[in-house]
């Protein structure tokens, strides 16, 4: 298949980048992306300023009471990322035992939520850039607004 040549009818347009590339369904948070990138930041620089970015922006869509996933290469190894929460402490682990499911309801389905402690464990192992700097353009679009 051709990359440069999409099969399927759209509106949108395929990009390329040499150097890098990000995307996001909101453009402000896309745009906090592309800004780390631009200021020598990693990929997980971007990722976590996009994704902060999001829960500002698209706040029905995303949340910091949310769980995160992660696939992250750095060239030699490829590591995953599980954040979706623990269960609560006090659930003891035996009532599950021979469960052939979670729940989907009820306080068993509730988990703590990951995402926040994800952004920063993977700001900590491949960030470049403060970490206040990457929240920067959430917290600047919390504070003063953003077109809707």
């Amino acid at each position: 298949m051709d990359p440069t040549r999409y099969p399927y009818p759209s509106r949108k347009h395929v990009l390329f980048g040499a150097r890098g590339a990000v995307a996001t369904s909101q453009p402000l948070a896309t745009s906090a992306g592309l800004g780390m990138l631009e200021r020598g930041g990693s990929a997980v620089d971007a990722a976590v300023a996009m994704a902060a970015a999001l829960v500002v922006c698209e706040p029905t869509s995303n949340g910091l009471g949310s769980d995160a996933f992660a696939t992250v290469a750095d060239g030699e190894e490829v590591f995953g990322l599980n954040a979706s929460g623990p269960s609560p402490r006090a659930l003891p682990a035996e009532r599950w035992l021979g469960a052939a499911a979670m729940p989907r309801w009820g306080w068993p389905s509730v988990t703590v939520p990951g995402a926040v402690a994800a952004w920063q464990a993977l700001h900590e192992r491949w960030g470049r850039l403060p970490w206040s700097e990457v929240l920067a353009p959430a917290i600047r679009y919390a504070e003063e607004g953003f077109p809707v």
